[in-house]
């Protein structure tokens, strides 16, 4: 039983639609999956922003200096002024993942620590309602 709940959490680092399906194939109770998987996905969240700054810091020593060119009819540009850090760290990391939302927070300089709070939010919303929707239809299968 171990060896389950460690793999759910460790897919919830990557990914919490694979953990949460995961998790009910394995046989475990929904509190423990909604549990397992929001522990791997706020380590996740972490584990990406440690990571992302440092890739970041990385990649700027061998980076050329450029003159800013910023495209402000880009999309992202369009969604960042409208809902900027709330809309990036919380409904980022519902639809796309965490790890995809801090990338694109370290892309435009955003605090890191502000969208730290919204992706565990994020995430603690995500793993709630997916386990929910989970654990209803696995009751309307039986």
């Amino acid at each position: 039983m171990f060896y389950k709940i460690l793999t759910v959490a460790g897919l919830a680092t990557f990914e919490i639609y694979a953990a949460i399906p995961a998790g009910f194939a394995f046989g475990i109770s929904p509190i423990t999956i909604f549990i397992t998987t929001m522990i791997g996905g706020l380590a996740g969240v972490f584990i990406a922003a440690f990571l992302g700054k440092h890739i970041q810091q990385y990649i700027n020593r061998f980076r050329k200096p450029k003159p800013p060119k910023e495209d402000k009819n880009a999309l992202i540009f369009k969604i960042w002024e409208k809902y900027g850090v709330i809309g990036l760290g919380f409904f980022g990391t519902l639809t796309v993942g965490a790890p995809v939302s801090i990338g694109v927070g370290t892309g435009l300089n955003v605090s890191i620590q502000k969208l730290l709070v919204w992706c565990c939010i994020g995430v603690v919303t995500r793993c709630a309602i997916f386990t929910t929707l989970g654990h209803y239809g696995m009751k309307l299968i039986d």
